[in-house]
């Protein structure tokens, strides 16, 4: 008995580090979608026991800028904390990027990519020196701001750019990924923002997402 106590765990640990479509949000009402609706729930029930996937989703985190008035949003800041709170990790989700869209920030499709290479290159060495080996992180391009952006009730927030903007986001996603020697996926391949409010994901989309990251997961971590 005293030996199982300090037996290492078998489970590998997947983080999940996003803003809102990460969290949960609901576009229908503005609250947090329960755990039976949430892509990394769904993911980690389509894994099983042998996986541990942990939500850090908050929204408005940003990848690239520091919120004046809310700075703690700012992804960059407090991930190293966040990193030595869950190690061991074994592979890294970031999903980052659309807040970065909006207006007040007036990030471009460029910086906000270079910034995610930083934070993918941060993770790496951080990991490295913390839990000894660097962890697989898995970069994926955001869904793709709607077109009705402007009508929706958040247009106070983001431009009629944003659109096309976050849609120049998956090639230069990749091409970070790849100078890092990540793994890279573009969710817009499955998941598409609800017409509700042009930037988050209905219960539909979360399902569809969830099951073709499971599978991205699965496959990163037997490599």
């Amino acid at each position: 008995m005293q030996q199982d106590i300090f037996q290492k765990d078998t489970f590998q640990t997947i983080l999940c580090y996003g803003d809102s479509n990460t969290y949960g949000y609901n576009p229908v009402d503005g609250m947090r979608y329960p755990e039976r609706v949430r892509w990394p729930r769904l993911m980690a029930g389509m894994l099983g026991d042998t996986y541990r996937v942990i939500e850090e989703g908050c929204n408005g985190r940003t990848a690239s800028v520091t919120p004046v008035d809310e700075p703690w949003k700012d992804g960059r800041i407090g991930l190293e904390a966040c990193l030595n709170s869950h190690k061991p990790i074994d592979l890294v989700i970031f999903m980052l990027g659309s807040n970065d869209l909006k207006t007040q920030f007036q990030a471009t499709p460029e910086s906000i990519a270079k910034a995610m290479g930083s934070v993918l290159q941060k993770t790496l060495e951080f990991l490295a020196e913390k839990q000894g080996y660097s962890p697989k992180v898995l970069l994926v391009a955001p869904p793709h701001v709607g077109d009705g952006i402007e009508s929706s009730a958040f247009a106070d927030r983001f431009d009629g750019a944003a659109a096309g903007k976050s849609r120049q986001l998956a090639a230069l996603y990749e091409a970070e990924a790849k100078a890092a020697g990540c793994e890279f996926w573009d969710s817009s391949q499955v998941a598409k923002a609800s017409e509700i409010d042009s930037l988050h994901l209905m219960p539909e989309a979360h399902e569809a997402f969830a099951k073709a990251i499971a599978e991205k997961a699965k496959a990163i971590l037997r490599r």
